[in-house]
C-alpha cells in the first residue's frame, strides 16, 4: 500500500507541474470512491453543508487539491487549489482568518515570522511555470492583511 501512495503522490506532482486545472475525479463520484482511489486525504473539513477532502502535496510538493462533496457524499467538484487565480480570491479587508485560509488552500508549507510583520507568514510551495512561494501575512489578531509571491530557489542551480 506505501507503493500505491508513492505512485499517487507523483501522479499529484506531474498533473499539478502539468497545470491540469481539476483532480481527476468526475462529479458525482462517492467518497468511498475517492477514497478507495487516493486514500486517505491529508484534512476533511465541513462548512455549512460541503465537506471538503484535502489532498496536499505541502510542505515539500507543490499541490493542493480539493474534492468537495454535496451532502449526499458525492462530488460536487474538484480542483487544484494552488493557483494565481484561486490566491486572488484572498480578502485582504481584515476579515479572513486562519481556518477560512486552511478551508481554502489548506496546511501550509511552513509558519514563519519576520521582523518587519507582527504576526504570522504562511508560506505554500506552488508552480506557475517557476517553482514559487505564496506568502500570507496575518496580523496580531489572526486576520490576513498582506499577500506576497516570489520564486523558490530551492531547486534553482548553484550559479557560482
Amino acid at each position: 500500500m506505501a507503493r500505491g501512495k508513492q505512485l499517487l503522490a507523483a501522479a499529484l506532482v506531474v498533473l499539478s507541474l502539468a497545470g491540469c486545472a481539476t483532480f481527476p475525479v468526475p462529479e458525482g463520484e462517492s467518497r468511498e470512491q475517492v477514497l478507495a482511489r487516493y486514500g486517505k486525504p491529508t484534512a476533511e473539513l465541513t462548512r455549512g453543508t460541503t465537506t471538503r477532502m484535502q489532498y496536499s502535496g505541502q510542505p515539500n510538493g507543490q499541490f493542493a487539491w480539493m474534492v468537495d462533496l454535496e451532502p449526499t457524499g458525492r462530488v460536487a467538484r474538484s480542483y487544484q487549489a494552488l493557483t494565481l487565480n484561486e490566491f486572488s480570491r484572498i480578502d485582504l479587508s481584515g476579515t479572513t482568518t486562519s481556518d477560512d485560509i486552511r478551508w481554502a488552500f489548506g496546511r501550509p508549507a511552513t509558519v514563519d515570522h519576520v521582523a518587519s510583520w507582527q504576526g504570522d507568514v504562511w508560506a505554500y510551495r506552488w508552480n506557475d511555470g517557476f517553482d514559487m512561494f505564496f506568502w500570507i501575512y496575518f496580523d496580531t489578531s489572526g486576520m490576513v492583511r498582506r499577500t506576497q509571491q516570489g520564486q523558490d530557489m530551492l531547486n534553482v542551480p548553484d550559479r557560482r
